[in-house]
């Protein structure tokens, strides 16, 4: 983590986060311009390079900051002794959703991250990957499966809502209508649904 940023005022630091993660989320890392970061944060190229070194500095930065604000924010807010596999989403979600009331496009920015291909960008991110994913799984298999009807095969119902839930979220981006709380209210009525259909 950079020292020096963190002595920045809090408005400035998430004023320079959230510009960032809204350009890297929009394009791939190739074709994230540091111009269009600065331009959205109000600030000089020359301040962004003292703090981040560099493009890659920068987004390595951004990666490992969103790693650990969404990992601190899933383990604090998912109950260790929540067994229902509805209930655990719905609360991973409600938690991914307050990230998202602070730093609307950190969300976006990680899943972009899963599928970048520009080699030093994939190079500054491998060490943490797979903390998230792996988080997510511990959380996940808390979860009492014996709730489920026989049918229901649990991975391609949990790959099917992981799925539905980041379409919903790209589709309020892309159309701009992307609020957090009402973001939430639609996840619940699809977890709800899927609740009423797949248990006993």
């Amino acid at each position: 983590m950079n020292e020096k940023f963190f002595d920045l005022k809090k408005e400035k630091q998430d004023r320079m986060i959230n510009a960032a993660l809204k350009v890297f989320a929009m394009g791939s890392y190739k074709h994230a311009s540091t111009d269009d970061i600065v331009s959205e944060a109000g600030i000089s190229k020359g301040l962004l390079f003292h703090y981040f070194g560099s493009k890659l500095g920068l987004y390595s930065f951004l990666y490992d900051y969103s790693v650990r604000f969404m990992k601190l924010e899933l383990t604090s807010g998912v109950s260790s002794s929540e067994k229902d596999y509805f209930e655990i989403r719905r609360q991973m979600e409600y938690a991914k959703l307050q990230v998202l009331k602070n730093y609307p496009y950190m969300q976006q920015f990680l899943n972009r991250c899963r599928v970048e291909n520009v080699s030093e960008a994939l190079m500054a991110i491998e060490r943490q990957k797979t903390v998230l994913s792996d988080v997510q799984a511990v959380l996940k298999n808390q979860a009492n499966r014996s709730l489920f009807k026989e049918d229901v095969d649990y991975e391609k119902l949990d790959q099917m809502l992981t799925f539905t839930l980041e379409g919903l979220m790209n589709a309020r981006f892309e159309d701009a209508s992307f609020h957090p709380d009402m973001l939430y209210e639609e996840t619940c009525s699809y977890l709800n649904m899927l609740k009423r259909l797949s248990y006993r």
